[in-house]
């Protein structure tokens, strides 16, 4: 008896459907189902296993007759596989590469993989409506499949778990066969853009022969896609989009997408002085933009497109920051009002680390913005290295799958299938707020720039791209084939534009100097630009004593009837004590009740890094955890009176990718006091790309102020060379004039009053603060609550303790080290040493110091006393901007090249001979070996 003679009498399509079903997801399938389909899989193998025959995912051919399914059954359920093998790896077989050949996949998906021959070409299969074509020829089936999968684009998303996403994705390349269907208007304008796009290049290439501009070209169809996107978006109730890119086709992009004024770039190109005399500028293809446009439909959109630096990916975090603070700002997490579009180069997404720490913020609280459009300017070789030797990955666009996100592969020749592609991009973000990747693959018509020779290194690809048409020839061809357009129309358009580019560039040439414009300037109104001079003018950081009382009473209590840790009730209670008792608050408080007064006055707070909620060492717990269910209670939200919003994350495990998304965020929202806090202060060299060319220089070269704040653990307290240094020394060698405040505080009201300095100001610049680790418990370590209500910002902390007719050594010192010298002083009985405290570091308070030396008359030894070894710390930074170093006796540990001995033993005594020549000078610990 035939033991499957129930599938007889039942309709195949159910069966090919159902199948379909389990391959995508076994567990959506009935269970005896799931078991019947297992068992068909199993079969197949075993057969293979048999006949010593490879198994592969498309190799599942069985020999007739080896089986007791009916045959006709056993065929639906090859051509499902079939299906289902183009699906997964169709992307292999596309012809998407306008240049080169492809290499070549094993196995192949010919039919004879998957248990079919060419007899079977003309049967019927149901599995056809898979495809949407209704039961159909193999033949047929075969076509659709190779439409789909194998043409122009190439589509990864099988390895997506969510079932609904898959068949979403599914629907959407059925229709047209994944091909576009456009009338001769829509088709009339990609063929615009496109005519812009090249015209563009050939114009700039004409009028400055021989000047780096990065062109696009070879990825012209950049241009129509992004168009697309953006027209769409705006139907879709998208109003801001925010967009980063590297060099690479930058000007067209900003040219004809975001509508910056042809002849700015030209004066750019012309070398031209900046109108700004304190504004050193950067090169035309590092610029940012902000403006708005009108789309095709009436709908206002603001265009931002962010500066780079030439650290390819670095403005990715950035792009992302700006992105969530203003869908916080404007939309409250909204994430269908603003786009984040990221440009990459093929070389750098496959290349720099920085681009998985950015993807794995995708889906993180602190972090989303419900999705990013991630493209790929491919143009197959970096710099001139080929792609073969510049990454491991089948694809540069690898990266993508660690979040699933779809990936799609485009010949960069076909413009419509890059405008379809782009679509689908679109539309997958909006309805999933999911990532989406677009790997647009063309070629690079000139070497890395113009003036290059890529034939060095490349000389048959060049060869080949020296024939080839541009991807605007190639489209108008087409159009001209369709009868949409004749032979005089692509002329005519490419002589309007260029007659429009020789307009702007007469206009150009008529200015004398460049202006630069700001930056998202709409969210900047009302804060100026300062130098050094205004930098240091006293700001009114005081708060009423009232106000804070209402803080400390919210940050001392817990919600009633939920249990809490002993250890978080201890600790709540302490801070009661310490505020309405003991009068002497510690380090988490003062840090606390400065959140809790800014927000109180209508800024928000954000702050993020690694365990920031409770601290690294537990001392701020901004988040509390009820026992049992873990549910969070945030203090700071409770205050009574609160009108911004708070907001603390702990982090992923990136300093680099963080640092960039807070300073992005801090740069769209000036009224947000946004912190990133360090484990350690020690890795913030894992940042140091962004501290370099954002951080410490953006305002110099793109007018961009911003006030991120910058907590970093420092101090020398023997955890050996990774947990000693934030590398002071790094920060201060990068401060000039006016462009960042450098803080190594020693109290907690100064904290308190530098924290409310950041958001008092009229002006924005990053701030730098050394904190302290033991010292956020150390018992001098305190201030009183006056300090609180009616100080204000102390650059410099005079030593009120010392009688000046009794000292005669004068002591500068920062930080937490003041606090193991003060120790030595009351040991030893020294009434005869003065200790200073040079809160601020940057600007350095210079004419503060230079008047506590005159103070103290007596003082004939002059010492700058510092933890770090020589060549570390402030050191070096004093000496260059202190007049009177020369006068300075330095008392340091000697030189080294790591910051800190691993050992805690021999860490102790070279900490005690600085202390002990700090108050010797006989005592040099330099002479010594």
């Amino acid at each position: 008896m035939d033991k499957y003679s129930f599938l007889n009498a039942a309709h195949t399509s159910f069966f090919a459907e159902l199948y379909d079903k389990y391959l995508i997801n076994p567990d959506s399938v009935e269970p005896s189902w799931r078991a019947f389909f297992q068992g068909f899989d199993f079969g197949q193998e075993s057969l293979l296993d048999e006949l010593d025959l490879p198994v592969t995912p498309n190799n599942v051919a069985a020999p007739s007759g080896t089986s007791e399914m009916p045959q006709s059954l056993q065929k639906e359920f090859q051509v499902i596989r079939l299906i289902d093998g183009y699906r997964s790896r169709g992307h292999l077989f596309t012809k998407t590469n306008p240049v080169r050949e492809r290499r070549k996949y094993e196995p192949t998906l010919a039919i004879e993989n998957f248990g079919l021959s060419s007899e079977d070409l003309n049967t019927v299969f149901t599995a056809g409506e898979i495809l949407g074509i209704g039961p159909n020829t193999l033949t047929e089936i075969i076509s659709h499949l190779t439409n789909i999968y194998c043409d122009a684009i190439g589509v990864e998303y099988m390895y997506i778990r969510s079932p609904e996403r898959i068949k979403w994705i599914q629907d959407w390349l059925n229709v047209n066969d994944n091909h576009p269907n456009y009338d001769a208007e829509q088709k009339k304008k990609i063929l615009r853009k496109l005519n812009q796009a090249v015209s563009f290049e050939s114009f700039l290439h004409t009028k400055y022969v021989g000047q780096k501009r990065f062109s696009l070209e070879g990825n012209e169809s950049l241009i129509p896609a992004l168009d697309a996107i953006v027209e769409r978006a705006a139907v879709m109730g998208v109003e801001q989009f925010v967009m980063g890119m590297a060099h690479r086709g930058r000007l067209n992009v900003l040219t004809n997408i975001f509508g910056k004024a042809a002849k700015d770039i030209f004066s750019e190109f012309d070398g031209k002085d900046y109108e700004q005399v304190i504004f050193d500028g950067d090169v035309k293809y590092h610029l940012g933009w902000t403006s708005e446009r009108m789309s095709d439909n009436g709908n206002k959109i603001k265009m931002n497109i962010a500066p780079n630096p030439s650290h390819l990916e670095t403005v990715g975090a950035v792009v992302e920051g700006i992105t969530r603070a203003k869908q916080d700002t404007h939309y409250k997490e909204d994430f269908s009002k603003v786009l984040p579009i990221v440009v990459h180069g093929d070389a750098a997404i496959a290349g720099q680390g920085l681009v998985y720490e950015v993807i794995q913020m995708a889906n993180l609280d602190g972090y989303k913005t419900g999705g990013t459009i991630h493209m790929v300017v491919n143009n197959q070789i970096g710099f001139t290295t080929n792609y073969l030797d510049a990454r491991s990955s089948t694809y540069c666009t690898d990266v993508g799958k660690v979040t699933l996100s779809p990936v799609l592969h485009v010949n960069a020749d076909d413009a419509e299938a890059v405008v379809h592609a782009s679509l689908f991009a679109l539309e997958y973000r909006m309805r999933y707020k999911r990532d989406v990747f677009l790997d647009l693959l063309g070629y690079r018509k000139y070497g890395h720039n113009e003036g290059d020779e890529p034939r060095f290194t490349q000389p048959k690809l060049y060869k080949a791209i020296a024939k080839h048409e541009s991807p605007r020839d190639i489209y108008a061809a087409k159009l001209i084939a369709e009868g949409i357009i004749d032979e005089n129309y692509i002329g005519k358009l490419e002589q309007e534009y260029k007659d429009s580019l020789e307009t702007e560039l007469e206009d150009s040439r008529k200015e004398d100097k460049t202006v630069i414009t700001p930056f998202m300037a709409d969210e900047w109104k009302g804060f100026v630009r300062v130098q050094e001079d205004e930098m240091v003018k006293p700001i009114d950081t005081s708060y009423p004593q009232d106000k804070l009382t209402q803080i400390a009473n919210s940050l001392t209590s817990l919600p009633k009837g939920k249990k809490f840790l002993r250890k978080v009730d201890k600790l709540i209670e302490d801070r009661r004590k310490m505020f309405f008792e003991n009068d002497k608050l510690d380090w988490a408080m003062g840090e606390l009740l400065a959140y809790g007064s800014l927000l109180q006055e209508g800024f928000g707070v954000r702050m993020s890094g690694q365990d920031v909620e409770r601290g690294t060492f537990s001392h701020r717990h901004a988040v509390v955890k009820v026992e049992d269910s873990e549910e969070e209670v945030v203090p700071l939200n409770l205050i009574e009176g609160k009108k911004g919003d708070f907001h603390i994350f702990n982090s992923h495990l990136s300093e680099y990718g963080v640092v960039g998304f807070d300073y992005g965020y801090a740069m769209a929202s000036p009224n947000t006091l946004t912190i990133w806090e360090a484990q350690f202060g020690d890795f913030s060299n894992g940042a140091q790309i962004m501290i370099d060319q954002y951080i410490s220089a953006a305002e110099d070269k793109w007018k961009l102020q911003n006030g991120l704040v910058m907590l970093l653990p420092h101090g020398y307290e023997g955890q050996g060379a990774e947990h000693s240094s934030a590398r002071m020394e790094r920060f201060l060698q990068l401060c000039a004039s006016d462009n960042m405040f450098i803080a190594d505080v020693t109290t907690p009201a100064n904290m308190f009053h530098l924290l409310r300095r950041q958001m008092k100001a009229n002006f924005r610049k990053p701030l730098v603060v050394f904190t302290p680790k033991s010292l956020l418990r150390h018992p001098k370590a305190v201030s009183t609550v006056d300090e609180f209500a009616n100080g204000g910002f102390q650059e410099v902390i005079d030593d009120s303790a010392a009688d000046v007719k009794k000292v005669k050594t004068l002591v500068f010192c920062t930080g937490k080290f003041y606090y193991d010298l003060l120790a030595a002083r009351e040991e030893n009985a020294r009434e005869d040493v003065a200790l200073v405290r040079v809160e601020q570091l940057f600007p350095l308070p210079a004419s503060k110091m230079k008047a506590l030396m005159k103070k103290y008359t007596k003082a004939d030894d002059v010492v700058w006393a510092q933890e770090e070894p020589r060549n570390m710390g402030a050191w070096s930074f004093i000496m260059m901007h202190f007049s009177e170093a020369s006068k300075v006796r330095v008392a340091s540990r000697r030189f080294y090249a790591s910051p800190a001995a691993g050992s805690a033993v021999r860490s102790k005594r070279r900490h005690q001979e600085v202390i002990d020549y700090v108050f010797d000078k006989t005592k040099d610990n330099m002479i010594r070996k």
